[in-house]
């Protein structure tokens, strides 16, 4: 019995297509299995638990910081405190530590600085004082003093200081020269000489405004240690 040749077809391409299914299959990838790291979980466990952990003291720290005054730029004994050279700055600060709130700066312009102070640091309520300069008993007397009747080392207000009447040059100096003890307020550097206020007693002052106008005062600086 004879076959159709769509018979004999068929029979020829049932095995071609068994065998190009079975390829197909074959070739198809298997699905990727994950592949777990444990050590890249431990890092991403510590990474979060030190976010925490920083996040916790940020807030900490922000609900402990107290703003207080600090100097911006340094003053000298006995200058008269300006806004501009104070400023405020919020830290923890130690309990035993003496400083002066934040809200409080206004009220320190206009007084003047009991020590010297360098700017940046915190700035506490003895260091500075309301006094009125000059006090009662006291005058404030400016002094012009030539290049070479004063120390070169920088005179810084609160200093004590010696005022010799010289005898210029008229000649030598035959009797004990004339001084009077004062206290540098202020120092103003001019073109060809230099002005020194000082503090002295109210009885001294005219005497000492009389030498001055001469030109002939010269200035010694004492000690400064206490």
């Amino acid at each position: 019995m004879k076959r159709s040749v769509a018979e004999e077809q068929g029979m020829v391409a049932a095995p071609e297509r068994a065998r190009l299914d079975g390829a197909r299959v074959s070739a198809a990838p298997e699905p990727t299995r994950l592949q777990r790291r444990p050590l890249m979980v431990v890092i991403g466990v510590a990474l979060v638990a030190a976010g925490g952990v920083l996040g916790l003291w940020l807030w900490a720290s922000a609900s402990t910081a107290s703003e207080v005054v600090a100097v911006r730029a340094d003053l000298q004994r006995g200058q008269l405190i300006s806004v501009e050279a104070l400023t405020t700055v919020r830290i923890t600060l130690d309990p035993q530590l003496r400083t002066v709130p934040g809200a409080e700066l206004e009220t320190l312009v206009g007084k003047r600085a009991v020590t010297d102070l360098a700017a940046g640091t915190l700035l506490s309520p003895g260091q500075v004082s309301d006094q009125v300069v000059p006090q009662l008993g006291e005058s404030v007397v400016g002094i012009p003093v030539a290049p070479g009747l004063m120390p070169a080392e920088p005179l810084l207000a609160g200093d004590t200081v010696r005022l010799v009447h010289t005898p210029g040059q008229a000649g030598e100096v035959t009797v004990a020269p004339v001084t009077v003890t004062a206290r540098v307020l202020t120092v103003t550097a001019g073109d060809t000489h230099t002005v020194v206020d000082v503090v002295v007693s109210s009885d001294q002052a005219a005497e000492l405004a009389a030498r001055a106008a001469t030109g002939d005062l010269a200035v010694v600086l004492d000690s400064r240690e206490r």
